[in-house]
């Protein structure tokens, strides 16, 4: 049960203690995974002013840091930062660019703290996701007070594992055979997937970025167990700024005289780099005046220095106070990605301004109102198609404009804050247990 608090003020008798496991390290220039629970808590933070009724929230967000800490956002939210027991250092990329995790079987700090919560919100499938797992388990069997157990999902780390088994076979085992590549490829991406649907299992409650993604899990799972948790978008930072476009010539040497074709994320394989790169190749070499911009790191930032050359800005991680103005100061935003569940870089291009390609049938098709409209979806995952896509937005001013326009209304009209999000999809599933839920053990894996 929910612990007491008699303290004057907003909250009232029933204050529900929320632990975010989010088994990631975090700094400024972290990826979505980290940023989306970062907006959740300062939402969480803001709500004595914004909903004085609103049920009694306590939340404690568990990153992953360098030492550990802690950083108050406000009496009732907080980050808590924890040393790794086993980092994935050694299993990265020689630019590092991938997100640090934990892969030790059991987290004993993390052990000594979750107690206190009472909602144990597991957003991963490593070292802290395993240790909620197992200490609710436990709980049950020797009749202790049981912590209820969600999860949300925000990233599909199985086909990450998947490629990324590919790198560092190339990394560890130089001149590998194919089939030795995509034998590591396969098992990787399969152990990892059994893995998360063992500990999805047994969460009373399951959260999802879309409705696509909902009935598809709601298929294993169980329709009742599985519920929407969409993404939220900050307005007031990501906006169209016509200044945008001269600083960025100025601070990043950008040509101004030239579409401008943008990339946010990490600079490998899962995310389309080497499609996207080739694609621009390909208009370039018809004589399109063109230039792409990535935000991001990665194993493929050479390879699209040596394609593109001239024809292209690497500008590093950037942390979002300094991403949000590049939004703004390009034109186009392409994303060739399948490996997104949500995809919240194009919520912000669209808020910025930008006209957007995607991929049809990926996740992130889901931001756009209508298709052709406020963004332009591509058929197929092949270069050819998408630089004809990309040549037919820039070639056509007026039309290229018109799809900025609409992506800027769709992205203020649909899309939701994070404080919407915060107060309609995660409060209710913190606060209410469902429905099937019992005060003892969590559903077997």
């Amino acid at each position: 049960m929910s612990r007491l608090d008699h303290r004057p003020g907003w909250y009232p008798l029933i204050v529900f203690s929320v632990a975010v496991l989010v088994e990631l390290m975090r700094s400024s220039t972290s990826g979505g995974h980290v940023k989306c629970w970062e907006r959740f808590a300062e939402s969480a933070a803001r709500l004595p002013e914004r909903a004085p009724d609103a049920p009694g929230l306590d939340l404690t967000v568990y990153f992953l840091g360098e030492r550990e800490r802690v950083e108050a956002l406000s009496p009732h939210v907080r980050f808590v930062m924890l040393r790794p027991a086993l980092a994935t250092s050694a299993l990265m990329s020689a630019d590092g660019a991938e997100d640090v995790s934990d892969l030790a079987p059991h987290h004993r700090r993390l052990a000594a703290l979750l107690p206190r919560h009472d909602v144990w919100h597991l957003t991963h499938s490593f070292a802290y996701a395993a240790t909620a797992v197992r200490l609710a388990h436990r709980a049950a069997r020797d009749g202790a007070r049981t912590p209820r157990l969600v999860a949300s999902v925000h990233t599909d780390v199985p086909a990450l594992a998947s490629v990324y088994s590919r790198y560092l076979a190339d990394r560890w085992l130089p001149g590998a055979h194919r089939r030795t590549d995509e034998f590591l490829s396969a098992r990787a991406e399969t152990l990892l997937r059994r893995r998360r649907d063992r500990l999805l299992g047994a969460c009373e409650r399951v959260l999802v970025p879309t409705p696509a993604g909902v009935a598809e899990l709601g298929r294993t799972l169980g329709a009742d167990r599985v519920a929407l948790l969409r993404r939220g978008i900050d307005h007031r930072r990501f906006r169209p700024d016509p200044t945008a476009r001269a600083r960025l010539a100025r601070e990043y040497g950008v040509p101004a005289d030239r579409p401008l074709v943008l990339f946010a994320g990490r600079l490998d394989a899962t995310k389309g780099v080497p499609l996207l790169a080739e694609s621009v190749w390909r208009l370039r070499a018809r004589g399109t005046a063109v230039h792409l911009v990535m935000a991001g790191s990665g194993a493929e930032a050479d390879a699209v220095r040596r394609v593109l050359g001239p024809d292209v800005t690497l500008l590093g991680t950037l942390p979002q106070e300094r991403l949000a103005p590049v939004y703004a100061g390009c034109d186009v935003f392409a994303f060739p990605s399948r490996t997104e569940t949500c995809g919240n870089v194009v919520a912000e291009a669209m808020a910025s301004g930008l006209a957007v390609l995607l991929p049809e049938g990926a996740r992130t098709t889901q931001w756009l109102a209508a298709s052709g409209r406020d963004g332009v979806v591509v058929r197929r995952d092949d270069p050819g198609d998408w630089s004809d896509a990309l040549g037919a937005l820039v070639a056509q001013p007026r039309l290229l404009d018109a799809v900025r326009h609409r992506a800027a209304v769709t992205a203020r009209d649909t899309h939701p804050s994070w404080d919407r999000v915060l107060t309609e999809d995660l409060l209710p599933v913190w606060t209410t247990p469902a429905p099937s839920h019992r005060s003892g053990a969590p559903r077997a894996a």
